[in-house]
């Protein structure tokens, strides 16, 4: 546990008790095939996108203990190719918790498949997901109570990712109020 942290549901009413992020954090494997390539004969980045997301939901309805669905994804940035015969490992953890969303962080490694030679790290992302109810409508999750150092530096990057979010997003609504009021017409 990190020393000198209080981390707290978003929501000063709610009685969710915290979960440690070792709780949801997972790990999923998948060799890459020949129907996985592009028409450069290597991995299709959806095929890595795919099981980014998947992964991330897996961490995102483990940590809420629900469904919960992609609501963005903030970054994927593709670091080196994958090949087919590679052994992927897609590692996905929650980052940092709000009312009812959460930021995942995955970190994608890659292996040859028939080699014991180590994962080299071929990609990484981060996507926000939403808990729902079964009526599709936001529910509150438990906050992330961060284990590590590491963890607790993914926490706080994750809180700097999600001002940018808001403040971007605040920034075009803004702007495409304004140019609405000024009569300019989008094509």
């Amino acid at each position: 546990m990190v020393v000198g942290m209080t981390i707290q549901a978003s929501d000063p009413e709610s009685d969710i008790p915290g979960k440690p992020t070792s709780a949801a954090r997972i790990t999923l494997s998948h060799i890459m095939t020949g129907s996985d390539t592009n028409l450069l004969g290597t991995v299709h980045g959806g095929v890595i996108m795919k099981l980014v997301d998947d992964a991330a939901g897996a961490v995102a309805g483990r940590h809420s203990e629900g469904p919960a669905v992609t609501a963005s994804m903030d970054e994927m940035a593709f670091l080196e190719p994958v090949r087919v015969g590679d052994l992927v490992h897609v590692k996905a953890q929650v980052n940092w918790t709000g009312r009812s969303s959460m930021e995942i962080g995955v970190r994608v490694m890659a292996e040859r498949w028939n080699e014991s030679t180590p994962a080299t790290q071929v990609g990484s992302a981060y996507l926000v997901f939403a808990a729902v109810d079964a009526d599709g409508k936001p529910r509150l999750v438990p906050p992330v109570i961060p284990e590590t150092g590491r963890d607790k530096r993914r926490y706080e990057e994750a809180q700097i990712r999600r001002t940018h979010r808001l403040a971007r997003r605040r920034a075009i609504k803004e702007l495409r109020a304004q140019r609405a009021a000024e009569g300019i017409e989008d094509a």
